[in-house]
């Protein structure tokens, strides 16, 4: 394998290479025979960034990293890594990207500074001490400096799965792909390794492209986020874009404490409106209230909506706006709506 005499990273770019999209595929699809494990794959992974590859068991998440990695090649389609063929120039994107496998194994004898310093000789020759200081940086990114002597026998899951990032980021990488980071770890392990991925992007301007089917970490730490089933793309937009409403055109606003005799008027004249659909009404602690207001006229609830609550001034209002949705709504909005289309 080649080497590389220090750490920095490649400042000579064609460019296709300075694109800002550091993944690029266009009809990616993968058979294995008769069955499509990938189906016409379209997607676009910003540099810089986190992305979340979202789906569940069997939706074709691994096989989509394969082919990026040049393990597995496209039945038909293309795809691009930093401007790069993955079937044609394969050994120059794997050079310049780290891969954290879903379950990572170690030699348990092996200590953890140990190892990372076997893999980085993979990569690196020349001064010991530039491959010490990298191996520190290393340790003190994923939070191991205190354990790096210990065998690796004795780590916990967390901490088998930090020393994966350690490793997988040895040679400073411009992009790292891993395959369902936390998927084995409790509620703490998993807080510790997204950190880790958030601190890669902010201080070490790496991009990760994430597969995992743990709905709140998506939310918690990525910027953009796919939902694959069955091989076939389902959504493909930044997290604000998949959260940002349930796709009724539905409204919240939280009420405060206000007179039975008002806040039944106030919702009689809401109900009466032709655009509104539907209003669900939830008690909160203190006093205070929630309406769902879910509507068919989104021009007509944004001019009318709040103004038709405030024509009652002792109405007071202590919260208005867009519903927003989890991730984990719109997943199954997506996955269920999907199946439903298909019966």
């Amino acid at each position: 394998m080649k080497t590389s005499k220090n750490y920095e990273r490649p400042t000579e770019e064609t460019p296709a290479e300075n694109s800002a999209a550091v993944i690029e595929t266009s009809g990616l699809t993968k058979a294995y025979g008769r069955v499509a494990a990938l189906k016409n794959l379209d997607l676009r992974v910003e540099r810089n960034s986190i992305f979340g590859f979202l789906g569940p068991n069997g939706a074709g998440k691994t096989t989509t990293m394969k082919m990026l990695l040049g393990l597995s090649r496209p039945t038909s389609g293309r795809g691009s890594v930093f401007g790069k063929d993955i079937a044609k120039e394969d050994f120059e994107i794997r050079r310049r990207v780290g891969y954290l496998a879903q379950d990572p194994r170690y030699y348990g004898h092996m200590t953890a500074r140990g190892t990372l310093r076997f893999a980085a000789k993979f990569f690196y020759s020349g001064p010991e001490k530039a491959i010490e200081k990298r191996i520190e940086d290393s340790l003190s990114l994923v939070g191991l400096s205190d354990r790096a002597d210990r065998r690796i026998r004795g780590f916990s899951g967390g901490e088998r799965q930090r020393l994966g990032l350690a490793q997988a980021q040895i040679n400073a990488p411009e992009l790292l792909i891993l395959d369902e980071p936390a998927a084995s770890l409790d509620p703490m392990g998993r807080r510790d390794v997204l950190e880790i991925m958030a601190r890669l992007r902010d201080e070490r301007n790496t991009t990760i492209f994430y597969s995992t089917h743990i709905l709140d970490d998506v939310q918690r730490v990525s910027d953009s986020a796919a939902i694959l089933r069955e091989g076939r793309l389902l959504a493909h937009a930044p997290i604000n874009e998949l959260l940002s409403t349930d796709g009724s055109g539905a409204y919240e606003i939280r009420l405060g404490s206000t007179p039975g005799n008002a806040l039944e008027k106030v919702r009689n004249r809401v109900e009466s409106q032709t655009w509104v659909a539907s209003l669900e009404e939830a008690s909160e602690p203190g006093g205070e209230r929630t309406w769902l207001v879910k509507t068919t006229d989104e021009t007509a609830a944004e001019e009318n909506l709040i103004r038709l609550v405030l024509e009652d001034r002792s109405v007071k209002v202590v919260g208005f706006g867009r519903k927003r949705q989890s991730l984990e709504e719109a997943f199954f909005d997506l996955v269920e709506g999907e199946a439903s289309d298909e019966t």
